[in-house]
C-alpha cells in the first residue's frame, strides 16, 4: 500500500503547529501569537494546464503579536522532486490571496529520501524588467544532520528524526534516541502514538536490528530503561491488537491468532467477543 506523505504530515503539523514552527523558523514563531490558531478547510485547487488536481496541505489563520489582523500561514509538503514545485507554490499563493486577502506566509517542507538542491523562489523576467520575485520559507529534511535535533524536546523534531540525514548503520541509534524523546517529553497516549505511527512508517527496523536496539535499551540506566522499555512494549502490543482484529475480521481461528501475535489467549477471545 502506497504511503499517504501528505495526509502524515499534515497530521503531524496540525497537532504541533507551534512545536514546527519553533523548530525550523524561531525567527517567524517569535513573532506568531499562538493564542488565535485557526485550520482553514482543505482547498483544492485544478492546473488546468496539466490537467491535474491538487490539495493545499496545511493552512492556518493566527495573528502577530501586537497586531489585529489576521495572517495566514501556508505550509506544502513536497514528498517527491517537481521542477516545476516554484510554480506551483506561487500559484497557491496567488489563488488563496485572490480568495481570502490577507497576508501569506508560504513555507514547503521538501521530505523526500535524498539530498537536493531545491529553489526558494519564482520568478518572472525579462532582459529589460523583473516582473515577479517570489520567495517561500524552506526546510529540506535531508539535508538536516538528526543528531543536531535529539536535545530537542520537540514532538515535531522527534517524528522527523524519520525523515533527516541519516545513514543505514546509524538506524538503530536512531529510533533508540526517537525513544528516548518521547520519554522525556511525556507525551499523553494518543500524541504518542501520532508520533510512534510517523516514524515507524518511514523506519521499520528489521528482527535483527529490534533485537539490538533492545540489547542496547536494556544497557541504559535503570529508571530510563524501564521507560523506553515500557513504551515499547506498550506499543507492540497495540500493533499486535490491530493485527488480531484483522485476522479476526479474515476469519482466523483464535489459536492461528495466538500462534502468529503471542497475545494472550483470553485477551483474543475478548476481542472476538467485541467483534461479534
Amino acid at each position: 500500500m502506497a504511503v499517504d506523505h501528505d495526509r502524515l504530515f499534515k497530521e503531524l503539523i496540525a497537532m504541533f503547529f507551534e512545536e514546527f514552527i519553533l523548530l525550523f523558523f524561531p525567527h517567524v514563531h517569535e513573532h506568531i501569537d499562538f493564542q488565535h490558531v485557526s485550520f482553514l478547510s482543505e482547498e483544492l485547487f485544478t492546473d488546468v494546464t496539466a490537467g491535474e488536481k491538487y490539495r493545499v496541505d496545511v493552512l492556518v489563520e493566527t495573528k502577530l503579536k501586537g497586531e489585529d489582523s489576521l495572517i495566514i500561514v501556508h505550509i506544502e509538503n513536497q514528498s517527491y522532486v517537481q521542477p516545476s514545485f516554484p510554480e506551483r507554490m506561487f500559484i497557491y499563493f496567488s489563488r488563496l490571496f485572490e480568495k481570502y486577502r490577507k497576508r501569506m506566509l508560504p513555507i514547503a517542507v521538501f521530505s523526500y529520501d535524498y539530498v537536493r538542491h531545491e529553489p526558494s523562489s519564482f520568478t518572472l523576467q525579462f532582459p529589460f524588467f523583473d516582473v515577479l520575485q517570489f520567495r517561500f520559507l524552506t526546510v529540506e529534511l535531508r539535508k538536516q544532520n538528526w543528531r543536531d535535533y535529539i536535545r530537542h524536546d520537540n514532538p515535531v523534531a522527534a517524528a522527523l528524526l524519520s525523515k533527516m540525514g541519516y545513514t543505514e548503520s546509524e538506524r538503530v541509534e536512531l529510533k533508540k534516541q526517537f525513544l528516548r524523546m518521547l520519554v522525556r517529553m511525556e507525551l499523553d497516549e494518543a500524541k504518542q502514538r501520532l508520533l510512534i505511527g510517523f516514524f515507524e512508517t518511514y523506519v521499520k527496523l528489521s528482527e535483527e536490528e529490534e533485537l539490538q536496539l533492545r540489547n542496547e535499551v536494556n544497557e541504559m540506566e535503570t529508571k530510563e530503561k524501564e521507560q523506553v522499555l515500557e513504551l515499547m512494549i506498550s506499543y507492540e502490543k497495540k500493533e499486535k491488537r490491530k493485527i488480531a482484529k484483522k485476522m479476526l475480521a479474515k476469519g482466523y481461528d483464535v489459536q492461528t491468532i495466538y500462534e502468529l501475535t503471542e497475545l494472550p489467549m483470553e485477551e483474543i477471545e475478548k476481542l472476538k467477543e467485541k467483534h461479534w
